[in-house]
This record gives C-alpha cells, structure tokens and sequence, in this order.
C-alpha cells in the first residue's frame, strides 16, 4: 500500500509510558442566549468533567442514551469543538496547545468516521475525490501517488476502484460506509473517531462494516472510539465499553466484564434491554425499566445525575456527586452504593 507521511504531533516524541490518549476532566458547556431580554442564558453541560484512556490498537465503546454528550465528545477528541475544560492527550502531548501546522498534524493522526454516509459525503463530488481530499488538503503525494492510494484503499474495504468515477447517490448505504472508511484511513491515522457508524444500515450490511472496521485494525493496529448506542455491536467489537449518563461516565470495564456482570445501576438497566437471541430465555426474563425522563443537562439533578431515575437512590444520592472510583477486575464505577 502506497502511504501518506505520518508526522508526529510535536518534534519531539511524547513519555514512552504515556497512553495513545489520554482525556482528564474533559468538559464542554454550551451557552445558550434567547432571542428576548426576558428569557434567561441556559449553560447546556452537555459533556461535564469525563476521564478515559485509550491503548494503541484498541477500542474504547462509548455508550448510552440520546444526549448523553457521547457525539460531543467525539467532536471533542477532532477539535471540531474546544472544551470548555479539562485536556486531551495524544501520547503525552496536549492537543488544546496546538496551533498552525500542528493542528494539521494532529489531525491526519485523529480522523473521523461521521453516522450518516450520505449527508458526509459531497454528493457532486465522485467517490475517487471523496477519498483522495485528505490527501489534497494536506498537500500529500503526487496525483499520481494519490490515485494509487485512493484505488489501493477502495480495494482494502471492498469496493471496486472502477466504481471512483461514481457519485454517492449511485452507491447503496453500506458503499457510502465504505467509502467513509476509505477516506478515514487515507491519511494513515493512529485514532478513528466512529461515530455510530452503522446505525443507518441493515443489519447484514451493519456486520460488514463492524467485520471490515475490525480486520482493518488487526492489519494496521489503529485504534477506534466506537460511539454508539446498540450495545450488541458495541460488545463485539470493543475491549473496554464507557457508559455515559447526562454528560457523565458512570461506569468503565473490559467489554465482557461490563456484559457479565453490569455494577451500575444505569448499566444493568441498558444491559437489561438487550435482546438475547433465545426465544425461551427471552420470553422468562425481565427488563429493568427506568422510571421518569432523562433530565435536561442545562438543568442537572443535585448530586448523582441517575438519581431521579434510579430504584437504589438514598439521600446520600442527592447531596453528592459520585466519583468514578476503581473497583474490582478494572473497573471504575460512580456509585455511592458500590
């Protein structure tokens, strides 16, 4: 395969026991103005103080309910957004000091895989240009270099190079996937960001993409934050899964340790819901259902975010927030009751 120069972040190379990246008290708060004098300024926390680690050629899942802040954090991890607090980073280096070329720099290590490959994909553009504009906007390579790429890429996730000359709208769902994919490896990254990369396909075609997402990382060890709410996918293809509540991580753990044997309450609640493919088991078993709507995270519950939710909760629940604390096989739980 023809590759893209891969420049580090910074000339000098990061702690040699630093993590590939490593996020501390990230925040992002939205500021939102109403239109007249009398409506109040709203602060949206939509991501408020959340600490992970991520190993070089392995997957962290991200997961829970709708506006749990875990696409934020995705836009995070690219500076699409600027926190409001806390650091990324990416082995040893602080990606929010960046500036000028070094931005780009971290950029072609940190890429993005967007959920709908329709809407992401310029539909004038054909798919050949679509793969080769990393590489444009980062001035690598030849036009030469750059077609050899582009065509050595198509091949890698399964589409034909004879189909660059195409348009996105002449390609099914799960091409347009492809072609996401092709265009994310372009520049050779360390870190795929997969934004619920498969929430839009079939379910056949959704077990295509996990499979290509995960042969793809045996040949080149990149690493993925697989952002999504379908725990099954998650699960297949994570090594540690994050369970995010209300801008919040509540619970982190090795993928099966989460499935085995979920500790937090919120956690058993999702886990409970998945559908097991044993009509008998199924038909006995039953799901936790949570109570009540998730709160407003311009308006936050006191203490634990899951409290008002939560069948456990105690009156130590409401004066306290919870820190996410080690607990046993490498798990962290935010839990007074744990």
């Amino acid at each position: 395969m023809v590759s893209a120069v891969q420049p580090p972040v910074e000339d000098t190379a990061g702690p040699s026991h630093a993590p590939l990246l490593d996020v501390r008290g990230l925040k992002k708060h939205f500021v939102h103005k109403g239109l007249f004098k009398f409506q109040k300024t709203t602060n949206v926390r939509a991501v408020d103080g959340i600490d992970f680690r991520l190993e070089s050629g392995q997957t962290l899942g991200l997961v829970g309910e709708s506006g749990c802040g875990k696409t934020t954090t995705g836009r995070l991890l690219l500076r699409l957004e600027e926190p409001t607090d806390g650091s990324i980073r990416l082995e040893g280096h602080d990606v929010s000091l960046l500036r000028g070329d070094l931005v780009k720099s971290y950029r072609r290590r940190v890429q993005m895989v967007f959920q709908d490959p329709f809407s992401s994909l310029d539909p004038r553009m054909s798919i050949h240009d679509s793969i080769a504009e990393p590489l444009t906007v980062q001035r690598l390579g030849s036009k030469r270099v750059r077609r050899e790429l582009v065509d050595d890429l198509m091949e890698r996730v399964g589409l034909s190079p004879a189909m660059g000359t195409r348009l996105p709208g002449q390609l099914s769902g799960g091409q347009r996937q492809r072609v996401g994919v092709a265009r994310a490896l372009a520049l050779h990254p360390s870190i795929i960001v997969a934004d619920e990369p498969t929430s839009a396909l079939d379910v056949s075609v959704r077990a295509q993409v996990i499979n290509l997402l995960k042969d793809i990382q045996e040949e080149t060890a990149v690493s993925y934050v697989f952002i999504s709410h379908d725990l099954s996918t998650v699960r297949h293809i994570s090594d540690r899964i994050a369970v995010m509540y209300l801008g919040k991580i509540v619970e982190q753990a090795p993928a099966e340790a989460l499935f085995a044997r979920p500790v937090h309450p919120y956690t058993q609640a999702l886990i409970s819901a998945v559908p097991v493919p044993d009509p008998e088991f199924e038909s006995r078993r039953e799901i936790e259902l949570l109570s009540g709507d998730l709160p407003s995270p311009a308006n936050p519950p006191s203490g634990c975010r899951f409290r008002t939710r939560c069948p456990f909760a105690v009156d130590i629940c409401a004066e306290q927030e919870p820190l996410l604390k080690a607990y046993e096989d490498g798990r962290q739980v935010a839990c007074h009751l744990v």
